[in-house]
């Protein structure tokens, strides 16, 4: 059996021919012009030319796509909304390889407000599936930046995180049940909503994060919740994220699980989105070293909740945990104070080339992470500006570094893979993971491959060579080498 990334032929034109008349009219795309915006990732950063764009619009014509190229040994790049931050969804520069679009699965099949279940094609955009929920007076808590793009099958095949992990988990914990097409061609019908269902292994948690290495997700049963009645939405200033850590811990024990954000922001990052931004401003009259976005929601009325909710604030200012703190008032008010954490990515954009690391260590040990990592950036590139901000709730920071001011972006470039050891070996040394909630993709399959412990390395290894023997499920993804 040859290795799983070992390069194939051309696809022949008998293939694409066959692929075609499978599809149907309006079921692929070819000419480079329509092919070119599936064919580079979000960032800009991965490009392939794909031998065909599949628009399957059904499971049965995806599972029968599935099985031509699996008897043609031809390799299939699922793709969602095109959102990946690690080339997971773009195809590889040979040019042998079809995409898989799942964007014309778009069918709602069933919100069942009773049973607080929803089940939903692969390509229904996340806003699309919130406002399905929300019109039976339900709530998906899902919540991404680009949740106005990304499809259910990206979100479900990269495990998705965002800022609702605090109190609802990663879209893993979201998930009753899956659709998948095998690499065979098989269909796996386990979308059931059953909440306790002990009948064997549990097998949509192999294809949960397993960026379409392993299968393509077409459809997902998803969990609703009440939604809530009340929502307290505050930014509060922060001296060091040692305060911020207790600001968390007095916030739970007053409010329990109601607590469903807490987004930990340095000024830096307040700086730029006041700056490039329209329309947003510093809340505070002075500027403060540290900040966090904070939101918790009650399920039901309760005219005591909000008031609790400030208190908490006002004895953390008391002793010195926080500085200052605003409540939003109203809706408009809540979405200013969103829009400072929302646009921090669109801000740092402006501030030229940046180094973006995606990392997690447990929630306890930020702190002595941050002060490490400040002074490893300061030695190895001291001018560069580093920008730590993200979900200190579950421990995980998007820990990225924007070029100088005024410029050099090319040398923080040129330093690039230097400073990436060693930020993840400083993860490693904490204990924490270099891909907290953005995946793999083909970014970062050597970092894989260093720092994942190499029993479970194994284990993924025998799962996708038995799974998908020829390896024509996203080629090059997650794993390499494996026959």
């Amino acid at each position: 059996m040859a290795a799983m990334d070992d390069p194939a032929p051309p696809v022949p034109a008998v293939m694409i021919a066959a692929l075609k008349e499978t599809l149907g009219p309006g079921g692929w795309l070819e000419a480079p012009a329509d092919r070119a915006p599936f064919e580079t990732d979000f960032r800009g950063l991965y490009h392939g030319p794909a031998a065909l764009i599949a628009l399957p619009d059904s499971t049965e014509r995806v599972a029968r796509v599935v099985a031509l190229c699996a008897r043609g040994r031809v390799g299939i790049v699922p793709q969602g909304g095109n959102t990946s931050y690690c080339g997971g969804a773009t195809p590889r520069p040979a040019g042998n390889e079809i995409l898989l679009s799942l964007r014309r699965l778009r069918r709602i099949r069933a919100v069942d407000a009773a049973g607080d279940a929803l089940t939903a094609e692969a390509g229904c955009v996340l806003a699309e599936l919130q406002s399905a929920a929300a019109a039976v007076d339900r709530l998906l808590p899902m919540s991404i930046g680009s949740e106005g793009s990304a499809t259910l099958g990206g979100l479900v095949s990269t495990n998705a995180g965002g800022t609702a992990v605090l109190r609802y988990g990663m879209m893993r914990a979201l998930v009753l049940g899956l659709e998948v097409v095998l690499p065979d061609g098989r269909v796996l019908n386990q979308l059931s909503g059953l909440r306790k269902d002990n009948t064997g292994y549990d097998l949509k948690q192999l294809f949960i994060g397993a960026e379409g290495t392993l299968g393509v997700v077409t459809a997902a049963t998803l969990r609703l919740f009440p939604r809530p009645a009340v929502t307290a939405t505050a930014f509060a200033a922060l001296p060091t994220p040692a305060a911020a850590l207790a600001l968390l811990a007095a916030l739970r024990d007053s409010l329990g699980d109601a607590v469903t954000t807490f987004e930990l922001m340095p000024r830096l990052a307040l700086e730029f989105v006041c700056r490039h931004v329209p329309g947003t401003r510093d809340p505070f009259g002075a500027p403060h070293a540290w900040y966090a976005l904070v939101e918790a929601t009650a399920g039901a009325e309760d005219p005591e909740f909000t008031p609790r909710f400030a208190s908490v604030l006002a004895a953390a200012i008391g002793d010195g945990h926080a500085q200052d703190a605003v409540i939003a008032s109203s809706g408009a008010e809540r979405e200013a104070l969103w829009r400072l954490r929302e646009t921090i990515p669109e801000a740092q954009r402006h501030e030229g080339v940046s180094l973006k690391h995606d990392i997690s260590v447990t929630p306890g040990r930020l702190p002595a992470f941050i002060a490490a990592g400040a002074a490893l950036v300061a030695r190895l590139a001291p001018h560069a500006r580093l920008v730590a901000y993200g979900h200190l709730g579950d421990g995980n920071l998007h820990y990225n570094l924007s070029e100088p001011a005024g410029g050099d972006g090319g040398a923080l470039s040129r330093q690039s893979e230097e400073i990436r050891r060693a930020v993840h070996d400083l993860v490693a040394a904490h204990g924490g993971s270099f891909s907290a909630e953005h995946g793999i993709g083909q970014a970062k399959v050597g970092e894989l491959e260093r720092y994942e412990d190499p029993v479970a390395l194994d284990l993924m290894r025998a799962m996708k060579r038995t799974l998908d023997p020829h390896g024509i499920m996203n080629p090059g993804k997650v794993l390499r080498g494996s026959e």
